[in-house]
């Protein structure tokens, strides 16, 4: 079974500055039913422009808004979330983002894992978020 992938993009077109040239996409949906997220940033998905420079809340809101897009574009949900892992580029950040992650995920209960980094992507990025979710009730893959 071949997995579905969302979104795809070359990195030599989202950072141009930069010579890479990997072929990714923001989302897999493995085996029919597994979600994987590409970690999210204060980033339009639409234009790939950063937002909130500066707002570690306003990137942590932005990052979510993208995570709830690309799993409903997966047939997922933000209830179907199992696991996430913020990544913070200054721990005084914690609280404004984990206040920001949780009015989103009210509820859901997922697991979670917070690391401080030296740096992401992106100088403006403060803060990235990645998701794991599980569709429930998805057919189960042919052997």
């Amino acid at each position: 079974m071949s997995h579905r992938r969302l979104r795809k993009f070359n990195t030599k077109d989202t950072y141009p500055e930069q010579q890479l040239d990997n072929d990714l996409c923001q989302a897999v949906v493995a085996r029919g039913s597994v979600v994987f997220l590409r970690g999210q940033v204060g980033q339009d998905l639409a234009t790939s422009a950063s937002v909130c420079i500066g707002d570690a809340a306003g990137q942590a809101d932005q990052a979510m808004a993208n995570i709830k897009t690309l799993l409903e574009e997966a047939g997922s949900a933000l209830g179907d979330i199992c696991k996430i892992t913020i990544y913070l580029t200054d721990p005084r950040y914690r609280e404004p983002v984990y206040r920001v992650v949780g009015r989103w995920l009210k509820g859901v209960f997922p697991v979670s894992t917070g690391l401080v980094v030296s740096g992401l992507a992106r100088p403006e990025w403060l803060v990235e978020i990645e998701a794991m979710a599980v569709i429930p009730d998805a057919p189960e893959p042919s052997p």
